[in-house]
């Protein structure tokens, strides 16, 4: 994890230096005083380039003179318009510019309000990960190599005390960006779990149910999917209690899927490997209850993940097989390859007998067809109560972690009706996100409740902003802003 730092604004004099600048207003003055001791190299390379220091935007100087090695010009876009997001994403610019040119560089934030300038040190931790643990031959021009960074700014105290809960959920972040990364052979169910128990260390409680453990509890389809592996399947449940009394938990619930192969509704193989991506709603759980341990969060928290392998077995489940679920309703499997709800259905319904939340969350690598409807730019938003859904969509606005809500009206149901069990577990192509949010629904026993469908944002195409290229960690840094918003004493 890149190391961030604070100190006054006192100019270097070598080295590598970032500005960040505004691009109406005055000129910070870290800016000015690297103009002059660069004997105006940069006013000269803005003219040169007609550079506008629009947000995000860069412009590297090489050897500008007065010691520095490179300066590199960040905008920030417009003074009314600088926000947290903003910042985040200078400081993500900067470091995704520098990270392959040096070891250790600096940010001038002088340009930013002094409240904000925390924001720059997680933007740049964000911008700043990689996942190599399984390279052994990086090429130099490759390799990342920015592993310090030092952000000047007026107020040291201001911007250090800011920033501890913010860099405690980017290693949140961290953390679900680094589960989903690993491959399917490794990250299995059993190790799943073990690396929750990592969060013992923060004063998380854990409990671990085994297949035994959920066979007694009724645990029918989650268990129906995980029937064909010799991976042994998982529950794993942590509460965070941070309230101090015993008031009513949030409850936020992860599809943790380590490898879906679709079981006999089995999926083409084009693009399969992307199935270890299949968990990243547990992720995106196990991240956020380290993110709100990690900083004390002053609210009781249940995070629960349902950890399975799909794949093919001679007792592998098969379309048209009945299961009976936890809550005792019975579902017909039409395709084995709409399983992540069948796992969710189990996790649901004993959540929100067991702990009687106050609202649950779930989230979900769920289906394609939110994908189609809504690409990779947001998340589809299901929820049975508008106003958890209005602050979850704020929180979204809020992170860069966008939500776009869709239907979910008991039109719905009529798709999932069986001639043989209470319901069917897809609902046919029409509406198909649709259907298996309404076929969530009856799982969650009328707690108030949103599912966020994450199928086209928990994986990144691209770099964009503080996201790198590969798995996002998409929901935690949503859920914090939710949880910190709306729930914390």
């Amino acid at each position: 994890m890149l190391q961030t730092g604070f100190s006054d604004i006192t100019l270097p004099v070598d080295g590598v230096l970032a500005i960040l600048v505004p691009e109406d207003g005055p000129r910070p003055a870290s800016y000015l005083a690297a103009d002059r001791a660069t004997g105006g190299a940069l006013e000269r390379a803005v003219a040169a380039a007609s550079f506008v220091f629009g947000a995000g935007r860069t412009c590297m100087l090489l050897a500008p003179g007065g010691g520095f090695d490179r300066v590199l010009l960040v905008g920030l876009g417009k003074i009314a318009e600088i926000g947290a997001r903003a910042v985040e994403n200078a400081a993500a610019a900067a470091v995704t510019a520098l990270g392959k040119l040096t070891t250790t560089a600096r940010i001038a934030a002088d340009g930013v309000a002094p409240e904000l300038v925390a924001h720059v040190a997680q933007g740049a931790t964000l911008a700043a990960f990689r996942f190599d643990s399984y390279h052994t031959r990086l090429t130099e021009d490759a390799r990342w190599r920015l592993t310090d960074l030092t952000i000047l700014t007026p107020d040291v105290a201001l911007a250090e005390a800011a920033s501890a809960d913010l860099l405690a959920v980017a290693r949140g972040v961290y953390l679900a960006r680094d589960l989903v990364s690993e491959p399917a052979n490794v990250l299995r169910p059993p190790e799943f779990a073990t690396r929750i128990e990592a969060l013992r260390d923060l004063g998380v409680e854990i409990e671990i149910l085994d297949r035994d453990a959920m066979a007694e509890l009724g645990f029918g389809a989650l268990l129906g999917v995980a029937q064909a592996s010799d991976a042994p399947p998982r529950t794993v449940l942590m509460r965070w209690n941070g309230a101090g009394d015993d008031s009513a938990p949030l409850a936020f619930v992860g599809k943790g899927v380590t490898f879906d192969s679709g079981g006999i509704s089995i999926k083409p193989a084009g693009g399969m490997e992307e199935m270890k991506t299949d968990m990243a709603g547990a992720a995106a759980v196990v991240g956020l209850i380290a993110a709100l341990a990690g900083r004390k969060a002053r609210v009781n928290v249940v995070g629960a993940v349902g950890l399975v392998e799909n794949m093919l077995a001679g007792n592998a489940q098969r379309p048209g097989d009945v299961v009976r679920t936890c809550s005792g309703q019975t579902v017909e499997v039409i395709n084995t390859d709409a399983e992540g709800r069948l796992v969710l259905a189990d996790v649901l319904w004993y959540v929100q007998d067991r702990f009687k939340p106050r609202l649950m969350v779930d989230l979900a690598t769920l289906t394609g067809a939110i994908v189609v409807g809504l690409g990779h730019e947001y998340a589809g938003l299901f929820a049975n109560d508008d106003a958890l859904a209005g602050r979850l969509v704020a929180a979204g606005e809020e992170t860069g972690e966008l939500l776009w809500r869709m239907p979910l009206s008991d039109a719905y149901n009529e798709a999932l009706r069986s001639d043989i069990a209470d319901f069917k577990n897809v609902g046919g192509r029409p509406g198909g996100s649709i259907t298996a949010a309404k076929f969530l629904e009856h799982f969650v026993n009328h707690v108030p409740w949103a599912h966020l469908d994450i199928a086209g944002t928990a994986w990144a195409r691209k770099t964009v902003h503080c996201t790198p290229k590969g798995a996002t960690g998409f929901g935690v840094r949503l859920l914090d802003r939710f949880v910190r918003e709306n729930h914390e004493g």
